[in-house]
């Protein structure tokens, strides 16, 4: 019994939760870690009250909601029973990404086509802003079964995700490091980045320079940019580096280079307009693939993580919860446009 309300106790100071919400979570992690188990027996209401304090009301509440999700059983003048040890049939999961980008709409739904019908996930945005990934972190925390974030590079950036319950928690998308041992499926940038650059120097060179775009205040992760130097310098490619693309300015004989999708659907009606032809007039490189990018133009090249490979460990680790720590590899995909 004692373990039951320590668990409930754990949850106590965590903004945003209600008292019938901590009762009913404690619960569900206490069966989680396996400390009750199918069967066992559950604190009455009277000994809930004495030990935790809480309200008559309050824990009739709890228990009816936990009944009603099929875990807990109520038995007439006996009390309240685990009915099953199964809780992930109910698992509600918090999913914190960057934003809605068709590759992370990949990632989505995937993650939730390999979870399945009874998962549950919320998703919530924080678009690059820590202050915004704060207030998510502390409204999310100790309400869900399992936390799955993006993380922004930031030096505050552990110190919030520390808040979460490590085994419980599965960082995405990008890598940064925490105090605690943690569970990630990640993507790499820099070395990814410098090797597809590397691969496609032949026809790079068959231009006259290379343009890239870089903006210093946006998601774009900082090592991708890093590695670009690094290849232009050692490769000795004619290049410059932009903030951002400006219509109707694509020149004949440069390779260009974005990020962003948004750029990269203007540079495409630029040079359409302009009667390039993608790979002999301009190059034209992508980072991140999706399928649009593979039909239009004949193919735009591009190289990219595998977003549904990482979205189906991503639920595998939410399922079972093995430890997992992977990097995905990053492809480079050769189309007509270098």
């Amino acid at each position: 019994m004692q373990n039951i309300y320590e668990q409930v106790r754990e949850l106590e100071n965590i903004q945003g939760l209600s008292k019938h919400e901590q009762l009913v979570q404690g619960i569900i992690n206490a069966i989680n870690d396996k400390l009750i188990q199918r069967g066992d027996m559950l604190p009455s209401v009277n000994n809930f009250i004495k030990e935790l304090g809480f309200a008559r009301e309050t824990i009739a509440k709890g228990y009816k909601e936990l009944v009603s999700r099929g875990i807990v059983e109520s038995k007439n003048r006996i009390g309240f029973y685990v009915a099953r040890e199964n809780t992930e049939n109910n698992l509600r999961i918090a999913l914190i990404i960057f934003a809605f980008d068709s590759f992370q709409e990949v990632f989505y739904k995937t993650f939730r086509d390999n979870l399945g019908e009874p998962a549950h996930i919320d998703i919530f945005f924080h678009h690059n802003n820590i202050d915004v990934l704060e207030s998510i972190v502390a409204s999310v925390k100790g309400k869900y079964g399992m936390y799955v974030v993006a993380p922004i590079p930031h030096k505050r950036t552990a110190g919030i995700l520390s808040t979460l319950p490590m085994n419980k928690f599965l960082m995405i998308d990008r890598y940064q490091k925490l105090e605690e041992e943690f569970s990630y499926v990640v993507q790499e940038f820099e070395k990814s980045s410098y090797a597809a650059f590397a691969e496609l120097a032949p026809a790079i060179r068959r231009f006259k320079g290379m343009i890239h775009y870089h903006r210093p205040a946006s998601d774009t992760p900082i090592e991708i940019l890093d590695a670009y130097k690094k290849f232009v310098k050692n490769f000795k490619i004619n290049s410059v580096i932009r903030t951002e693309y400006i219509p109707g300015s694509i020149e004949k004989g440069y390779v260009y280079f974005t990020i962003n999708n948004a750029e990269l659907w203007q540079m495409l009606k630029d040079a359409k307009a302009k009667g390039f032809r993608l790979g002999k007039d301009v190059g034209i490189l992508s980072h991140n693939d999706e399928v649009v990018k593979e039909i239009i133009f004949d193919g735009i090249t591009t190289y990219s993580t595998d977003f549904s490979i990482m979205a189906e460990k991503a639920a595998s680790f939410v399922l079972h919860r093995e430890k997992v720590q992977e990097v995905i590899p990053t492809v480079l995909l050769r189309r007509g446009s270098l």
